[in-house]
């Protein structure tokens, strides 16, 4: 180690007592145990921008639904205020305007009332026209303005409902893309094959948002991921296929709408919806619609409640959320519990994992299969249910809890253990890296279909979720030595770090927690601190420490031109993934350690809570972003009580895989 990594705690933070931190911490616990639900399970509000809640006002008046102006008073507050000062939309707090954020954010405004002379409105529009105007919106939101009428479907990728056809060897088939975009594209096929228009009753548009006549509005241009040779190849592709789609067989597309259609039957979920997410869910109401399923179809009505379970309303405001974290959120709990230690604590994160038990997906083989078919069940999903989509992250925490719970008794949770672990090695891809949901989903030239101009079609492995299934491996026990899925993973994570020591987050803000994912899973697979993979890591990570001690980074981290770290202003979150981070390369005593605990002891609320208003999660790179709620509860009371048991018990690592 260098010099500085053991140079004396000096701050204010050092200072403080032990009983003090321990105020803290009981504090934060205190809070926490107030929101655990009388099931035993945690969920806190999942946040993205305001192209959510303004798709959810457009739905209802697609439909003509009943106006409910209360709610849409409140939704419209909410868009109001998340405004930039320059009038128009960003995808994360103080970020940068976002075009087809602030065409959806406008249209559903006006859609509520908003007169278009309104200065907010006034200020929206000038925003949007000097930017080239709604043709610069992305290809999500011309499905959305063609549904509309606003703009033709010349404007719209062609994407033929004949495609639930194709063979799995054909270059585009579903089993290539992410099981976002799948549930999100079956749908959607039906509808821009059908080209159905929205009821509107209103009769509102956005013509005024454009430069140019909208209907005259033709294809979208490259996007600045794609390649120009493969961009253009599939441009050509696309030309093609307006020509000879229409005189497909009429009977070849009813069997392609009924494939599309028994697909969504098997994954509806319930009031969970298909693929428990927004996007899938709200297209899969639309595919009905046109169908002519009437709305007390039990298929169509279910579909459209699951919709309303989504809703976030307050007394001031409301909002509808992406999809909702209760086994993301529960299982980190868990963890930070576990951490803190005593009596109830410990009763009430056992609690939660007996809550979770009983949701691991043992007999429905999901979409994973089509890579792995001869893979058992094992996994968790991210929301209450979603049985087809379990996903790795999540198991691999879920599995971790429950090995640590188990202490004494190793057959506490041993059935749900092992084939938890079981499911995980199995979806491990060939260049032993773990995607989130699949295995080997790297077909990159996919990206550069015109419809994918949002880059985010594919589901590769990543450092972060890699790192939390390497971690799994080695807090059961396994080694290098002798397990290949771990070997495999190591020099995953070896070959992937940044030349600055980083790691690359794709499902939080960003090399941050890339990187206190790598570090724990280091630390639990037993490398050495001093190693230089370690090293370069935490040295990267004290190196970015903000002057207040904390630390912090943004959405714009994301850009196809980043260069390195830019600083941006500290969060209660991403210092504490900074500091478990540290913590599990050894540097407990290190300066930057004391000042990042200064940061979040100085800056938790009166009720033991860490306000936090900035986003540090993702849902796609450069296109979406998330604010987990729960994360500023959970993870500095984690952090916390990691530096205080490692330092009581003269320890410089920490003993679990998180």
């Amino acid at each position: 180690m260098t010099d500085a990594s053991v140079a004396p705690p000096s701050t204010h933070a050092a200072g403080q007592s032990a009983d003090r931190l321990e105020e803290h911490i009981k504090a934060a616990t205190r809070a926490m145990l107030r929101r655990q639900a009388a099931d035993g399970h945690w969920v806190f509000e999942l946040e993205a921008d305001s192209t959510i809640p303004a798709e959810y006002v457009l739905l209802r008046h697609y439909l003509a639904e009943p106006v409910d102006a209360g709610l849409e008073a409140k939704i419209a507050a909410y868009l109001r205020r998340t405004r930039r000062a320059d009038g128009g939309w960003p995808l994360f707090q103080d970020g940068a305007f976002d075009m087809s954020a602030s065409v959806k954010a406008y249209f559903a405004l006006k859609m509520i009332g908003d007169a278009p002379e309104a200065e907010h409105m006034r200020q929206a529009r000038e925003a949007i026209r000097t930017r080239g105007g709604a043709a610069g919106s992305n290809v999500f939101t011309r499905v959305l303005l063609a549904l509309y009428g606003v703009v033709s479907w010349r404007a719209v990728p062609i994407m033929p409902v004949e495609i639930m056809l194709l063979p799995r060897w054909f270059p585009f088939h579903l089993s290539k893309v992410s099981y976002w975009a799948r549930t999100v594209i079956v749908p959607l096929l039906v509808l821009q094959t059908l080209k159905p228009k929205a009821r509107n009753p209103l009769g509102v548009t956005v013509d005024e948002l454009f430069l140019e006549p909208p209907s005259e509005l033709g294809r979208s241009h490259k996007a600045p991921h794609q390649t120009w040779r493969w961009f253009m190849l599939f441009q050509a592709i696309d030309a093609v296929l307006r020509i000879v789609e229409p005189h497909f067989p009429t009977g070849l597309r009813q069997r392609a709408i009924d494939k599309a259609v028994a697909f969504v039957h098997e994954r509806l979920n319930g009031e969970d919806g298909l693929g428990a997410i927004f996007p899938a869910m709200a297209n899969s109401v639309m595919m009905f619609e046109v169908l002519g399923y009437p709305a007390d179809h039990p298929d169509a009505a279910i579909a459209r409640a699951s919709i309303d379970k989504l809703l976030v309303v307050k007394d001031d405001e409301a909002y509808c959320q992406p999809c909702v974290s209760p086994v993301w959120d529960t299982a980190l709990m868990c963890h930070a519990l576990m951490e803190v230690g005593g009596t109830e604590a410990v009763e009430r994160a056992a609690r939660g994992l007996a809550w979770l038990e009983p949701l691991q997906v043992l007999d429905t083989v999901g979409d994973w299969a089509e890579q792995r078919p001869h893979v058992r069940p094992g996994g968790w999903a991210f929301q209450y249910a979603n049985p087809h989509y379990p996903d790795l992250d999540d198991t691999a925490v879920v599995v971790m809890a429950m090995d640590r719970a188990a202490g004494s008794d190793p057959s506490r949770f041993a059935g749900a253990v092992s084939r938890g672990r079981e499911w995980v090695v199995g979806l491990q891809s060939r260049d032993g890296g773990w995607g989130a949901f699949d295995a080997d989903n790297s077909y990159g030239y996919l990206n550069n279909i015109p419809f994918s101009d949002h880059g985010a079609l594919l589901d590769p492995p990543t450092a972060d979720v890699t790192a939390r299934c390497l971690s799994m491996l080695a807090q059961l026990g396994e080694k290098p030595e002798t397990s290949p899925a771990m070997a495999r993973a190591l020099d995953f994570l070896r070959r992937n770090q940044e030349p600055d020591g980083s790691w690359y987050g794709r499902w939080g803000m960003n090399y941050i927690y890339g990187t206190w994912s790598v570090l724990c899973a280091l630390n639990a697979a037993a490398v050495d601190p001093s190693a230089a993979i370690m090293r370069k890591a935490a040295d990267w990570l004290i190196s970015i420490q903000n002057p207040d001690g904390g630390w912090g980074e943004d959405g714009s981290s994301y850009k196809l031109g980043y260069r390195g770290y830019e600083p941006a202003p500290s969060t209660c979150s991403q210092t504490a993934w900074a500091l478990l981070g540290l913590m599990a390369a050894g540097e407990v005593d290190h300066a930057a350690v004391a000042r990042g605990i200064g940061y979040l002891t100085g800056h938790q609320g009166t009720d033991g809570i860490w306000p936090e208003e900035r986003y540090t999660a993702t849902g796609f790179p450069r296109v979406f972003y998330l604010r987990y709620h729960g994360y500023a509860k959970l993870f500095p009371l984690w952090a916390l009580a990691r530096y205080r048991n490692l330092r009581q018990g003269n320890a410089r690592r920490a003993a679990f895989g998180m």
